[in-house]
């Protein structure tokens, strides 16, 4: 009979090691998420600054967003970032998946090409676009060129050109990175489903409407739902496009770009910037909610 003084360690070791394990990530989620998470929601109570821990004011920082002319620009461009943007991001990649996934000579070439934008960092691709597309870079150079336009096309200096030149740069980075995902999905698709369908007479459109999309159903919100946050929460397109400026007067810049111009420098406004982080976490669970509802409706 093994005596229970023998056992004892055995039970200690079966009951601490699985904690062993789960404290180094454990402790790096709550140094690293759950308490900048918490600071956020105490510093959005107060007038914080870097130089000096503030002190209570209330919900007078949420008072001062209701009339805040900047986020009002803000918001407005980041909800037409998110408006254009997810059905773009939605379907293309789609499309993109079912035309890279079928086996032809040379595919491989062109799912590399697709994917490579994504591997690139974001703050490189954008500066790269900003030289495509400044008065002297290759866009309005090619068009004059051609005799198509006699004065550059202000891509990076008008309010709305920018934030839809952002958004095509969005896109194009978007678009490998939805690819892979809807790829994945696609191989769950029956081929014996496409097969039936094509005995009945249905053509390709008929197929991918009928088949396709219903087998896809699942992985279309979640890409909608990451797409629609990400577009949320865009800053490197806008900030690296406009140099950092927010475009003319400032009224191109994102939500996330104002938060960092708030928070920034020795007499930022940290209050502030943590009461413009709850409202934007806010705004971001809206089109979450929205999407899963309209899921469960197509159900």
């Amino acid at each position: 009979m093994t005596s229970p003084a023998l056992t004892r360690p055995g039970r200690l070791r079966h009951l601490f090691t699985p904690w062993a394990l789960v404290a180094p990530a454990a402790l790096w989620l709550l140094v690293f998420n759950a308490w900048p998470s918490i600071n956020t929601i105490v510093l959005a109570f107060t007038n914080a600054k870097p130089l000096g821990g503030g002190h209570f004011t209330g919900l007078d920082n949420f008072a001062r967003v209701l009339s805040d002319a900047q986020l009002a620009d803000a918001l407005l461009n980041s909800i037409v970032f998110m408006l254009v943007c997810l059905p773009l991001l939605t379907v293309l990649p789609l499309l993109l998946a079912i035309l890279v996934e079928k086996k032809i000579p040379g595919i491989a070439f062109f799912r590399t090409a697709f994917y490579t934008p994504v591997v690139a960092s974001a703050v490189v691709v954008a500066l790269i676009w900003s030289w495509v597309l400044n008065d002297r870079g290759l866009v309005n150079g090619f068009a004059q060129w051609l005799g198509v336009i006699a004065e550059p096309i202000p891509f990076l200096t008008e309010r709305w050109l920018l934030v839809f030149s952002a958004i095509s740069l969005t896109v194009w980075k978007g678009l490998g990175y939805y690819m892979i995902i809807y790829l994945s999905a696609l191989g769950n698709v029956r081929r014996e489903l496409h097969e039936a369908a094509a005995v009945d007479g249905a053509g390709p459109i008929r197929r991918f409407w009928s088949v396709t999309v219903p087998g896809v159903r699942n992985t279309m919100l979640l890409v909608s739902v990451m797409v629609a946050v990400s577009a949320l929460r865009v800053f490197s397109e806008l900030f690296v496009l406009s140099n950092g400026t927010g475009g003319p007067g400032g009224r191109a810049q994102s939500v996330v770009m104002l938060i960092q111009m708030y928070s920034r420098g020795f007499y930022g406004h940290f209050g502030y910037a943590s009461a413009l982080s709850i409202v934007l976490l806010v705004i971001t669970i809206g089109p979450m909610l929205l999407l899963l509802r309209l899921n469960r409706k197509a159900g």
